[in-house]
């Protein structure tokens, strides 16, 4: 399941926040405790434990003393939002940039954008803001 390219800890609240993003994990739905979570991934508890208080710390969990830990009521919507600006500060301004400089115009990124998927391109999906 882990791999070398990133802290395990990393992966762990990476794994996490995925399960949250595609509803695996619902608001207020309690997670393993890190004594599971190491258990069933026969990792370090404090490794585990490291993971989940960068989520607390991001607001992604939230502790209940003596119960566990919980998802963030609004977690999905936020992780949604982060992950949405990243996307357009990380693929969407640099292929504009590149399309510039190599003379690509806009509307032709569009129609390629459009037909990605195999739909077929209309200025109804333009104007109707699909997202």
């Amino acid at each position: 399941m882990f791999d070398e390219r990133s802290p395990i800890y990393r992966q762990i609240a990476e794994q996490i926040t995925n399960d949250i993003v595609r509803g695996t994990l619902q608001e207020d739905e309690q997670i393993m405790s890190t004594t599971q979570y190491a258990a069933f991934y026969r990792i370090n508890p404090a490794t585990a434990a490291k993971a989940f208080q960068q989520l607390v710390d991001d607001g992604i969990l939230y502790k209940r003393r003596g119960i566990g830990m919980f998802v963030t009521p609004g977690a999905r919507d936020h992780l949604l939002a982060g992950r949405r600006e990243r996307f357009f500060a990380e693929v969407v301004e640099p292929m504009v940039h590149e399309a510039r400089i190599i003379g690509i115009p806009l509307a032709e990124i569009i129609r390629r954008l459009e037909t990605a998927d195999g739909a077929p391109s209309s200025g109804a999906s333009r104007a109707g803001g699909a997202s």
